[in-house]
């Protein structure tokens, strides 16, 4: 149908009467009702649903909006023009941000989505304008969305938080000027446990035991137990101990609370510093059999005037007692160097999930300190050191000494390796010397050569 300009004209003015008479013959609410039906009618014939989260609730900044923000800036805007960065005071790295009048897509469950940033009115105050974030997808998709996409994007920005925060080394041992119960500092301890001098099997079992504690918060709240792990770390000094804690710290991306049992006065300053824990941390407390008041339980405090020193009923009450009821995952850390001194009922199950022995650096252990200081995987002599290892002992820390004494040197790989093997060649030698003496004496052994039939074995187990 052709239309010409008396055509147009005629219908502006028919559209001008008819907007005339419903506003001075029609009451305002009936007014209301078709307007509302209109927008629903244009609504319908659209095919796209459009979500709108504003910036402010109020005068605080909404929860989903600034989860979504970091949703998108962690998996949706790589592709962006323009990218926003923000680094908080407790973040290990900036955080990517959406920037206004930009659009950026996501897929969900093969649903197409797109964001946008906007500037637009205020819901609570028409005359302000503010900055919101749209969400447009399939209109039949709606569900969907609504249920578990939004969820999913909380859950992600949660997630993205930890990992980006600056993880803190807690102790109780230094002078806190604002009050609390902690002094903390940056926790950058770099290891990691790739890089441990242990046994593989070993480390691939501390690993997946690990990875099944964190992921297991339902079966913690079906069986009605705390959501914590313990381990106890044993071994001779300079087997490791300290830097699988570490190791462990790195790998879960928790935070270390470091308990110093000397610098607490009595249960009730203990109790304090486990309630004001926080959730994703490693609770660690180093040489227990020397930190501790290993007196008969049975005498629950012993007194000093006024104070109540921190004893093994204590430390029992700390493990499993109702004080580990407090909410999130905690792993605790306990080490020593002589098992034998604890009380049983300190290693009992319920207390001590895992018993992790450290021993005497091994073959395994050998190969990952060859290749993490000197950057070999196979030498001449790595075969003569792995049969001297299976004799005499030797701990991880001394050969990652020698080596790292070895640096720099213009044939640092053959010089590191041709000490460690004289080393094991001597402590050979004693060896031989003192099983050749008739009452058994190894006075010759010199400090850290005991023999492999006692002591600590120098299997690695969990």
């Amino acid at each position: 149908m052709a239309w010409d300009w008396s055509s147009v004209s005629s219908l502006l003015g028919t559209l001008l009467f008819l907007r005339t008479a419903i506003r001075d013959f029609f009451p305002e609410e009936l007014r209301r009702c078709v307007r509302s039906l209109f927008r629903r009618l244009l609504t319908r014939l659209d095919p796209e649903t459009t979500i709108i989260i504003h910036k402010y609730d109020g005068s605080t900044v909404d929860d989903l909006y600034y989860a979504a923000q970091i949703y998108l800036g962690h998996h949706c805007v790589a592709d962006a023009a323009a990218v926003c960065l923000f680094m908080g005071s407790s973040s290990s790295r900036p955080i990517a941000f959406l920037p206004d009048y930009h659009i950026t897509d996501d897929t969900f469950r093969g649903i197409p989505l797109r964001w946008s940033s906007d500037i637009g009115r205020s819901p609570t105050k028409s005359s302000n304008r503010q900055r919101h974030l749209k969400l447009s997808f399939p209109r039949q998709h709606r569900h969907v969305v609504s249920s578990v996409y939004i969820p999913h994007i909380l859950e992600e920005s949660e997630s993205i938080l930890l990992m980006t925060r600056e993880r803190r080394l807690y102790t109780n041992a230094l002078e806190n000027d604002d009050g609390g119960f902690w002094s903390s500092m940056p926790f950058a301890h770099p290891s990691n446990l790739d890089t441990l001098a242990i046994d593989p099997t070993l480390r691939d079992d501390i690993r997946a035991d690990l990875l099944g504690f964190v992921g297991r918060q339902d079966y913690y709240a079906r069986v009605g137990r705390p959501w914590k792990r313990s381990y106890l770390l044993y071994g001779p000094p300079g087997t490791g101990k300290t830097s699988l804690v570490a190791a462990i710290a790195n790998f879960l991306e928790f935070d270390v609370f470091d308990i110093e049992l000397t610098a607490v006065d009595s249960s009730f300053e203990l109790r304090r510093l486990l309630e004001s824990t926080t959730p994703r941390s490693v609770i660690v407390v180093e040489d227990i059999d020397c930190s501790l008041d290993l007196s008969d339980r049975k005498e629950e405090t012993q007194y000093d005037g006024a104070e109540e020193t921190t004893n093994l009923s204590c430390v029992l009450d700390f493990v499993d007692g109702l004080w580990t009821s407090s909410e999130g995952e905690r792993l605790m850390i306990f080490t020593t160097n002589h098992p034998e001194r604890l009380d049983p009922a300190l290693l009992r199950p319920g207390r001590m999930d895992r018993h992790i022995h450290l021993s005497y650096c091994c073959p395994a252990a050998f190969r990952v300190l060859a290749r993490n200081y000197l950057e070999v995987e196979e030498h001449e002599l790595m075969a003569e050191a792995e049969a001297l290892l299976g004799e005499v002992n030797m701990t991880p820390a001394e050969i990652a000494e020698v080596f790292l004494g070895c640096d720099g040197d213009d044939a640092g790989a053959d010089t590191a390796m041709q000490k460690v093997v004289g080393e094991l060649r001597q402590r050979q030698q004693r060896l031989q010397e003192a099983a050749s003496f008739d009452d058994g004496d190894t006075s010759a052994l010199g400090a850290g050569d005991e023999s492999r039939g006692k002591g600590f074995s120098s299997s690695c187990h969990l």
